[in-house]
């Protein structure tokens, strides 16, 4: 899985609302949906790299595309 380093949770939230995704709810994670997936982004800063790669892959995305919309 490609490494995506670096990354503030907010732009994170950003780039998956452009590909389709809304917040559901906030808490210590923000819960995120397109109405058949459900995607939840701790509030770290930055998000660890592996953990951003699972959530890039779950939202059904490539690392490319998702550079793409940040």
């Amino acid at each position: 899985m490609p490494k995506i380093p670096g990354v503030n949770h907010l732009d994170a939230v950003r780039a998956l609302e452009k590909c389709g995704f809304r917040i559901v709810r906030q808490g210590k994670h923000i819960i995120l949906s397109d109405g058949r997936r459900i995607l939840t982004v701790p509030r770290n800063n930055p998000i660890n790299a592996f953990t951003l790669g699972g959530i890039v892959r779950d939202a059904g995305l490539t690392p490319e595309q998702f550079r793409a919309m940040l």
